[in-house]
């Protein structure tokens, strides 16, 4: 199997499960990986102390394959026995010792035949079991197999992540069109209310006072400055920029979700953007309606970072 790489891989879930099994004249052997969610990799081997001797060549199999995630990789090994046990003989070695008794009893017809326990006991005739380090390829074949299987499970729930944030930065680009569309007419509405009711406590204020006071601002003074406070005020709480970032961040989410794994910290650097954006949105609101529409992109944007959490 061709070893995987970051750059080739797609986006991944970090957590996946699989198990490959291998037999040998020592048992069958068993690798079995299962990961979890992790900053980083966090991986741990579990193994006989026997077959520690594979722990180096499987780290770095596993360390191509995989970027993120807490990792567990269990090596077991079932010894065989029982019904396996005829297969501990070496029969080569006992066709030997069948050629040189046939020769002997040629030579000595009354020589005493060999006992079973006495041939157990010839050297060679019982295989010897297998050594350490001839298990190596076995573990490193079963690994590969496992690790194929766990990478095209991680890719599978990785689509099915991708698929969901999508969903949801669909809706916040829907959201972010809404804003900027109603955002001018809630503007004005907002101005005019702010014009209104600073009208209303000026002509309060003015009622009472000496209109033919040398001090007195005249009445089409005083609501050009009103107006241009009020307008300046508007500028203050605009948020089509915010609304430009917004959107940038959310094709910028979509490009990253159409390009290879990893891409886990490139999203939680991104989703930080996002959630400044809605703040900002929500104490720049004019209106209920914006106060709302900032609620539903921190929701979202909530519901993305759940999603991130599970994506290498």
């Amino acid at each position: 199997m061709t070893k995987p790489t970051a750059e080739r891989r797609p986006l991944q879930s970090m957590t996946g499960y699989a198990l490959a099994t291998r037999d040998t004249p020592a048992g069958q052997l068993a690798v079995e990986l299962r990961s979890v969610n992790s900053r980083f990799l966090d991986l741990s081997l579990r193994m006989p102390d026997e077959l520690r001797i594979a722990e180096p060549p499987l780290r770095e199999l596993i360390g191509g394959a995989v970027q993120r995630g807490k990792l567990e990789c269990r090596v077991a090994l079932r010894a065989a026995t029982g019904a396996d046990a005829p297969a501990a003989v070496d029969r080569a070695a006992l066709e030997r010792l069948a050629a040189l008794d046939a020769t002997v009893r040629a030579a000595l017809p009354d020589a005493a035949p060999l006992s079973v326990g006495e041939v157990l006991r010839w050297p060679g005739v019982i295989a010897e079991q297998a050594s350490a380090e001839s298990l190596v390829p076995a573990i490193l074949e079963a690994a590969n197999e496992a690790l194929a299987d766990f990478v095209a499970t991680r890719a599978r729930e990785g689509r099915r992540l991708a698929e969901l944030i999508l969903e949801r930065a669909a809706r916040i680009d829907e959201i972010a069109l809404q804003v900027a569309a109603r955002a001018p007419e809630l503007l004005a509405a907002h101005e005019d209310r702010l014009v209104e009711r600073l009208r209303g406590a000026l002509e309060r204020l003015t009622a009472g006072s000496d209109q033919a006071s040398p001090t007195a601002i005249p009445h089409d003074e005083t609501m050009a400055r009103v107006r241009q406070e009020v307008t300046l005020h508007g500028m203050r709480i605009d948020v089509d920029e915010e609304i430009g970032r917004l959107r940038a961040h959310v094709a910028e989410l979509r490009r990253i979700l159409a390009g290879p794994g990893p891409v886990g910290k490139r999203m939680d650097f991104l989703l930080q953007e996002f959630n400044r954006e809605a703040n900002t949105i929500g104490s720049k609101a004019a209106a209920l309606e914006m106060t709302n529409a900032s609620i539903d992109l921190k929701l979202l944007v909530e519901q993305i970072r759940e999603q991130t959490q599970n994506i290498e």
